[in-house]
């Protein structure tokens, strides 16, 4: 790959948590993926994609470079194993139903199998499923391997693949099991966009909008004012967004990688969202569905305390609106807002008895705070 390819390029510092994850690099690319270059490294590696991605048109050129060795199965998850000289390939089926244990396994016995050490790369492509159960796998191998990224989705470019949470859900929990462990480098090709499903699409754009709400006035009225080109994925437009969003994420992590002050902030919307997306059934709605519906409900809480006015909160739940989101208090998918306070207790974020929340002022102005059980049941209302 030249790097003639390459339109932008970051690198993001951080306090390291574990041997190797001091920094990350991101390489924003303006062609096609021609990913054989991962192939010429001297370190062994296990590739992660899923099945739609194995068969996505713009990247069979890499995928031809294997060759099935054989189908197998850790607990529930059935995945396939591939070769290319030293690098294996683990295969797994598509969905937010596969970000489990079992899958995160498959991938670690894939790599025993292939004789991987602890020097050696884990390299995922594809969405933040992918993203996070592969970097979930490189941490625990061996007590931390590497990984890298080649992020295909609008939500993993965004945000999943930047800043190292990894996990896998579960028992019906969102994230639930899971370490900070960023990848060593990320390979974004805006490109890959075009090629997604409508709904995978308007899921990651949820993210670009939260981005934009918590760090940047300009780009939340850039996204207001190119609402047609956005829904029309226009190349340019998208771009600069995803660029946006990339460093905006790049600087809060790198201040705050294992999320103990201003990182928190990146939860907005998330509370609310995880608790439907669990309680609604794990799949059945997109993360960024469920992400821009508790943006709603969360700038409702912002008004019931006085923190924001009446005028944003209709302004912002016009522009979720405008792109297709839900935003009654009552999401057509889960009713019983008992049951998704219960789950909102549950979120790992929380450290006492109240719920705590990512509010807004307005644009840009956030508040981290705990909030009672009757400020959210009012917002469920």
């Amino acid at each position: 790959m030249s790097n003639n390819d390459i339109f932008e390029s970051l690198k993001i510092k951080y306090k390291p948590l574990f041997v190797g994850t001091e920094k990350s690099k991101l390489y924003f690319y303006s062609t096609n993926p021609s990913l054989d270059f991962l192939l010429e490294s001297k370190k062994k590696k296990i590739f992660v994609t899923d099945q739609t991605i194995f068969n996505l048109e713009l990247l069979k050129p890499f995928f031809n470079n294997f060759k099935k060795e054989s189908d197998k199965s850790t607990g529930g998850t059935d995945y396939s194993v591939y070769s290319c000289d030293k690098h294996g390939l683990v295969v797994i089926p598509a969905g937010e139903k596969y970000k489990t244990m079992d899958s995160v396994l498959s991938i670690v016995k894939t790599a025993l199998d292939f004789n991987l050490t602890r020097k050696d790369m884990f390299t995922a492509i594809g969405g933040g499923v992918l993203t996070d159960i592969t970097a979930f796998a490189a941490s625990i191998y061996k007590r931390g391997a590497s990984c890298e990224f080649v992020p295909t989705t609008l939500l993993a470019m965004v945000d999943a693949a930047i800043g190292g949470k990894t996990g896998c859900d579960f028992d019906d929990y969102k994230n639930i099991v899971g370490a900070f462990f960023p990848a060593k480098a990320l390979y974004i090709y805006p490109v890959l966009i075009q090629s997604l499903p409508e709904k995978e699409f308007i899921s990651g754009f949820a993210e670009a909008i939260k981005t934009a709400m918590l760090f940047d006035r300009k780009c939340y009225e850039y996204i207001k004012a190119n609402k047609d080109k956005i829904l029309a994925r226009n190349p340019d437009v998208l771009c600069k967004i995803i660029t946006f969003c990339a460093k905006a994420k790049a600087k809060v992590v790198e201040k705050d990688l294992s999320e103990k002050n201003i990182r928190m902030l990146l939860n907005f919307g998330h509370t609310f969202g995880h608790a439907l997306e669990s309680r609604a059934g794990l799949g059945v709605l997109t993360h960024g569905e469920c992400v821009a519906w508790g943006i709603a409900r969360a700038l409702k809480a912002s008004v019931l305390l006085g923190l924001c006015s009446e005028s944003y909160y209709n302004d912002a739940v016009e522009t979720l609106k405008s792109f297709g989101y839900e935003t009654s208090a009552v999401h057509p998918a889960y009713s019983d807002s008992k049951e998704i306070l219960k789950t909102m207790h549950n979120d790992k974020k929380n450290s006492s008895s109240n719920v705590r929340l990512i509010l807004q002022k307005e644009v840009c102005k956030n508040v981290i705070t705990e909030t009672t059980e009757d400020i959210i049941l009012e917002a469920l209302k």
